[in-house]
Formats: structure tokens, C-alpha cells, sequence
């Protein structure tokens, strides 16, 4: 292909995923939207997967929408209707692509990830930034409320902080993404692929069963009230606690060695 949108690498149980349209500052076209989630699905069942990381080319992570292609849509007889339909609803099952994949998720963020692109920060489940990365939900400059950026960014940091970004469409810095949670981490710009590599090379080394029930339990828990979380995640202990990797993780803990996972490539 000539235009391939997105780029595909391994580095041991890292799988590593790039948005490449830079001269669109990676805007999230509905060709783009399919295939994300498409990799990410698949990579999410690859047994050779431990994590995947998602980074963008170019001087933005990820401008949010494409909004030439939402425009072009309006000369249909319905004014677009059916296609800014489905451009939401794709959108939707990237974002939930992400949060319901097995591994964990870790986006790298260089330039400027505003509106949709915010959202797909939002939505991984760990997030460096270099320290000259910046955030927003601008739509409300343009008429267009955030509404489903809102959904990812009201669910990873405080109401008010949200709202502040939702209501005046300010470009934030990595400092204050950081301390409002939308960030895990900040990498100076040269050291920012080597950042979240190592964190997600450090991550590959520990049992894809057990991440794979924390990771599931972590999302459902959150959503329930205190006792029933409690309840549930008890549940999920005595679960896990019944795995091989743990009976493996508990004894060589005790006996001082490495342990030797079961669940890696499927053993």
C-alpha cells in the first residue's frame, strides 16, 4: 500500500501500533477508526501479546475526528446523518476495543491529542506523555461539544477538571495532564518511545492470565457501588488465587527464584 494509515511492529511481547497519517495529524477517519480497532481486537487474542502500545507519526498523537471527511458527508441527500452515525459508533468500538482488550494498553503521546485523540488517551489504560505534549476538547470552539471524548475523560480524571476542559477548550500542558490523571507519566520528547517501551516491556514480564483478570476486573469493579465492588473483587481473588500462575507466582516468591509463567504463549 501507498497510504497505509497505520504501522504495525513487534519487540518481544510489546506489539507496537502507529497512526500514520501525520499530514493529517492523524485524524481518526472512519478507514482509520476500522482498522485500530480491528488490530486491536486481533492483537488482544494473540497469545504472542503480552501489551501494545499506541503511538502516532508525525508532530500530533492524534487531532481527534476528520473533520474534512464529516464535512464531505453533509452533500449526502440525509446531510450526513447516516455517516456522522457511523463514524460515532465506530469511534465507540475503538474506544471500547481498548478498555475490553485482555492486555494492557499504553498510549504514547507526542504533539497535541485533542478531542478524539484526548479521548483515546483517555481510554488506554496507561499514558506517557512527552513533557511538550499538550490536550484538549476544543469542539465547544467549534460548535461541537466533546459529548463522546466526555465519556473517556469523565471516567480517568475529577469532575471539575473535566468540565474545565469540556466548557473552555484549553489546551493543557503534560504537567497538569499528569497531576489531573489523564497522564501516568512525562518523558522528555528524546527519551518518550524509550519510556513507554520499558514500561511496557516491564508490564510484558508479568503473567498475561494475571493481567488479563486484573485488567477485566479493574474496568467492571469501578462501575459499582462500594460493596458490591468489594463482593465482586473478593470473587475475582479466590479466582485467581486458584490460577497456576499464581500457585507458580506465590511459590517462587517463597523459594527466591524467577517464576516461570503457564499462561505465556499459551502453556
Amino acid at each position: 500500500m501507498s497510504d497505509v494509515i497505520f504501522l504495525e511492529e513487534r519487540e518481544g511481547f510489546v506489539a507496537r501500533l502507529t497512526l500514520n497519517r501525520p499530514s493529517a495529524r492523524n485524524a481518526l477517519s472512519l478507514a482509520m477508526l476500522e482498522t485500530v480497532t480491528q488490530a486491536v481486537r486481533r492483537l488482544g487474542a494473540d497469545k504472542s501479546v503480552h501489551v501494545i502500545v499506541i503511538a502516532g507519526n508525525g508532530p500530533a498523537f492524534c487531532a481527534g475526528h476528520d473533520l474534512k471527511e464529516l464535512t464531505v458527508a453533509r452533500a449526502e441527500q440525509d446531510g450526513g446523518h447516516a455517516f456522522f452515525e457511523e463514524t460515532m459508533g465506530k469511534c465507540a468500538a475503538l474506544m471500547l476495543s481498548i478498555v475490553r482488550c485482555p492486555k494492557p494498553v499504553i498510549a504514547e503521546v507526542q504533539g497535541i491529542a485533542s478531542a478524539a485523540g484526548c479521548q483515546l488517551v483517555a481510554s488506554c489504560d496507561l499514558a506517557v506523555g512527552a513533557e511538550n505534549a499538550r490536550f484538549a476538547t476544543p469542539g465547544v470552539n467549534i460548535g461541537l461539544f466533546c459529548s463522546t471524548p466526555m465519556v473517556a475523560l469523565s471516567r480517568n480524571v475529577g469532575r471539575k477538571a473535566a468540565m474545565r476542559m469540556l466548557l473552555t477548550g484549553d489546551m493543557m500542558s503534560a504537567d497538569d495532564a499528569r497531576a489531573i490523571g489523564l497522564l501516568s507519566d512525562v518523558a522528555a520528547p528524546s527519551e518518550l518511545t524509550n519510556t513507554a517501551m520499558a514500561m511496557a516491556a516491564q508490564i510484558a514480564t508479568k503473567s498475561p492470565a494475571t493481567l488479563k483478570i486484573g485488567k477485566e476486573a479493574f474496568y467492571q469493579q469501578i462501575e459499582m457501588a462500594l460493596p458490591d465492588a468489594y463482593d465482586f473483587a473478593s470473587n475475582v481473588m479466590v479466582a485467581n488465587m486458584l490460577e497456576p500462575d499464581a500457585e507458580e507466582g506465590i511459590g517462587a516468591f517463597i523459594e527466591k527464584r524467577e517464576p516461570v509463567w503457564k499462561s505465556v504463549m499459551g502453556a
